[in-house]
Formats: C-alpha cells, sequence, structure tokens
C-alpha cells in the first residue's frame, strides 16, 4: 500500500500541484491584468461585452436587415458573441505570455502551465459575457433561445476551442517574434469582416462561398447561426472540418512549446 508521502510523489500529487500552479497564475493574471488588483479584471469583462452591444446596437440603429430571421439583433449578437469567444482567447492568452515571462524561472512554472491559466481565465471571461448578453436579450424581450441548445453550445465550444488553438500557437509566436502580437491584433479586424460576423457565407456567390468554406471561424459562426435559424448553412457548413482544424492548432502548438522550449526560454 503506498504511504501519503508515496500518493504526494506520485501523479496524483503531480496533478495537485499542477492545479495548485494554475490556479496561482489566474490569480495573478487577474490581479495584474488591469490596474493591478483584481477588480480591475471587470474589465476583462466588459471590454468584450461593450464590443458586443456596441456592434448589435448599431447594426439595429442603421436600419440592418438581417438575412435571415425576424431579429436583427439576435443575428448579429449570435455572431458577435461567437467571434469574440475565439478573438479574445486567441489574443489575450497570447498577451498574458509575456506578462508572465518573469515567472518561467521558477521550475514549478511551465510555458504550458502560463499558458493553460490564461486561457482557462479567457474562456471563464467570455462564458460570462455570453451569459451576460442572453440575460439583455432577454430584458429587451428578444427570444434567445436557440431552437437546438446542444448545438448551439458545441458551436461555441469550437469558437474556444478554434481560439485556444490560435491562443496556443500565437503565445509561442509572440515569443519569437515580439512584433507578431500587434501583426495579429491588426489581424482581428480583417478577420471579423470576413468571417460572416456581419454577413452570411452561405448567400456569397461561387467561388466567393466555396473560398469562405476554407475559414473555420466562418464556420463556427455559420454553426451557431444553424442552431437558431432553420436551414443556415445548408451545404456550406462543415462541423468536422471545424473540429479538425482546432485540433490541429491545438497539436501545432503542443509541438511548437515542446519543440522550442529551450530557445524561448532562453531569450
Amino acid at each position: 500500500m503506498l504511504s501519503s508521502s508515496d500518493d504526494d510523489a506520485g501523479l496524483g500529487g503531480a496533478f495537485r500541484r499542477q492545479r495548485r500552479v494554475i490556479f496561482a497564475l489566474m490569480l495573478r493574471r487577474m490581479r495584474t491584468r488591469f490596474f493591478g488588483n483584481g477588480l480591475g479584471f471587470l474589465i476583462a469583462i466588459l471590454w468584450p461585452l461593450s464590443h458586443i452591444l456596441f456592434f448589435v446596437a448599431f447594426s439595429v440603429y442603421r436600419g440592418r436587415h438581417a438575412p435571415v430571421g425576424e431579429s436583427a439583433a439576435l443575428f448579429f449578437a449570435t455572431g458577435s458573441a461567437t467571434f469574440m469567444a475565439f478573438s479574445y482567447l486567441a489574443m489575450y492568452t497570447m498577451q498574458s505570455i509575456s506578462g508572465m515571462r518573469p515567472l518561467l524561472g521558477f521550475p514549478a512554472v511551465k510555458l504550458l502551465d502560463a499558458i493553460f491559466a490564461s486561457a482557462l481565465l479567457e474562456i471563464l471571461s467570455s462564458c460570462t459575457v455570453t451569459l451576460i448578453v442572453l440575460i439583455i436579450g432577454i430584458s429587451f424581450g428578444i427570444d434567445v433561445m436557440p431552437r437546438d441548445a446542444e448545438q448551439a453550445a458545441c458551436a461555441y465550444g469550437s469558437a474556444i476551442l478554434l481560439g485556444l488553438g490560435m491562443g496556443m500557437l500565437n503565445s509561442i509566436m509572440a515569443l519569437m517574434v515580439p512584433m507578431w502580437a500587434m501583426v495579429f491584433g491588426l489581424s482581428r479586424i480583417l478577420l471579423w469582416i470576413s468571417s460572416g460576423a456581419i454577413f452570411l457565407p452561405d448567400t456569397l456567390p461561387e467561388p466567393l462561398r466555396t473560398w469562405m468554406s476554407y475559414n473555420p471561424i466562418a464556420q463556427s459562426l455559420e454553426w451557431m447561426r444553424s442552431a437558431y435559424f432553420e436551414g443556415v448553412g445548408v451545404g456550406f457548413l462543415d462541423k468536422a472540418y471545424v473540429l479538425k482544424v482546432a485540433i490541429f492548432l491545438i497539436f501545432l502548438g503542443f509541438v511548437g512549446e515542446r519543440a522550442m522550449r529551450g530557445y524561448l526560454l532562453a531569450r
């Protein structure tokens, strides 16, 4: 029978130590991201929330009609919230690594610990933002419940997986090439425009429609809207493709971290 000390040194003990490290990194990130205290992390929730609400309100105010469904607000909110889940996870997971870099000198803290701690924090923030958006929609009398809640959850999960994979790659790229953070930050605008947040890719003429089908973010947004609106994504949506790309990006992140670990920490 294993003693308590043996148990602490085994797989269970390693898991508990790793959990404590990630939790400590999450707490540190919460305190240091804005204003140097925990309350500043509320900005991490209010920032994407304000982006979503501003875009939806602006689109409705300008009288833009939804290409599908009866509520323009619901159409634009489904695209915006799903895109922001990907975008903020990919962006702020990358940015947080530079802030945690001094901690990588401690033997107990690994690069993957910092990446996962940042990613978990962004996922919790993203889910909180989405919940608030749903509550606001309900308060305005909008039917925010999807016709297929399971598929809506899967679509949101696909956006998170894409953001996690891209965030892992961005973290490694930003450590290797510091300018990469600015390049990706600017590219988010192009991704926003080209990924179907404000239109339905399925309605584009050929060959644009085919080209758009290779954009996994556009596929993720279309997946979300197919859970709300009947007939969306027929002939365009490929759920397996989204998941394959997301898993491939995460795999590349693991491989890149493993292959470049010594080089990255020595810089």
